[in-house]
């Protein structure tokens, strides 16, 4: 019998704890969602109205279906990750590709939108102010580069000869009579 690695059964379970309990808050949320935007309040925004606020009310249910099929495809891969399976093995490698993205999207769009709620230098009552978002800021950095650095981690190991050897196929032995 092979022998399976304890980081791919580890890391299988959480990826199944994990999505499973996202796959159905997303269902709940899409629920949630359904119900809320159903109404004409949500769908009567004015004209001049941002267009972000436009688009969020335009689409977000399906954002939210988004998610949730993402989370039901992820928790069908974390199983088969469990097994073994190859293809299940890319996609997970594939996911963490993805999460290191948003986080470095995640970090700009932080910087872009900050940048924008710092006061006017001299204004009274607000140095407090510039100090909490610039903590905020730095210790949403910390915590991306820790997060990137989990996900680079997982895709190292992920792709290593020992872990891909795992989830090769086996050869059937033969049976000579």
């Amino acid at each position: 019998m092979e022998s399976r690695s304890t980081f791919v059964t580890v890391l299988a379970w959480l990826l199944i704890i994990g999505s499973g309990f996202a796959f159905v808050i997303s269902l709940l949320q899409g629920v949630m969602v359904s119900v809320m935007f159903s109404t004409e309040e949500f769908n009567n925004l004015p004209e001049d109205a941002p267009a972000t606020a436009q688009f969020m009310t335009n689409y977000f249910q399906y954002l939210i279906y988004a998610f949730s099929a993402f989370f039901l495809v992820m928790l069908t891969t974390s199983i088969a990750f469990l097994k073994r399976k190859n293809w299940a093995r890319l996609v997970v490698v594939g996911s963490m590709i993805f999460g290191v993205f948003i986080q470095l999207v995640g970090l700009i769009m932080q910087f872009v939108f900050t940048s924008s709620l710092e006061a006017t230098p001299g204004e009274e009552g607000f140095e407090d102010f510039n100090r909490m978002v610039s903590m905020m800021v730095w210790a949403s950095v910390a915590i991306s580069v820790v997060i990137t650095g989990i996900h680079i981690w997982i895709i190292t190991k992920l792709l290593s000869k020992k872990i891909v050897s795992e989830f090769k196929p086996s050869q059937p032995t033969s049976v000579e009579n």
